[in-house]
């Protein structure tokens, strides 16, 4: 009988980790997402009138950065952030003190296109050199 008693715990205890494991939230990892292709063009009017250097009046010019994302990981990647470094025609970084320039709403798996507006102070000498993109995200919401 003790045997029984023992072997019906062991059995209650193993179902209870079975169930609480299958139970328990996905883990939410950091899925990094391949920057390639990137390419600039000024803004369009509509978006480019009044432009300002975030922190200051100093004037600037918009830019739409474009390139592809691709995501190797087979999952759609949420609020995937961008990384990367501008300089401009004398090589000095136009965005000294950021290197997250804005981020991608939706990665699906494979490879997608995307873009993003920058602003750059307007005395900085064109062209730009857009150099260590790289992008990461989340496989799922990471708030509900």
């Amino acid at each position: 009988m003790v045997g029984f008693l023992r072997f019906r715990n062991i059995l209650v205890m193993g179902l209870v980790l079975l169930l609480a494991g299958l139970w328990m939230p996905m883990a939410v990892a950091l899925t990094p997402i391949d920057i390639s292709d990137l390419s600039y063009e000024d803004c369009p009017p509509s978006l480019a009138d009044g432009a300002v250097v975030s922190g200051s009046m100093q004037s600037a010019r918009c830019f739409i950065v474009t390139g592809k994302a691709e995501n190797k990981s087979g999952k759609m990647v949420v609020n995937a952030d961008i990384f990367g470094r501008i300089y401009d025609a004398n090589n000095s970084n136009v965005m000294p003190n950021r290197t997250r320039l804005g981020a991608i709403e939706e990665v699906p798996p494979g490879v997608s296109e995307f873009e993003l507006q920058i602003m750059v102070p307007a005395n900085q000498p064109l062209p730009l050199h857009l150099k260590q993109f790289k992008a990461s995200g989340f496989t799922g919401r990471v708030r509900r």
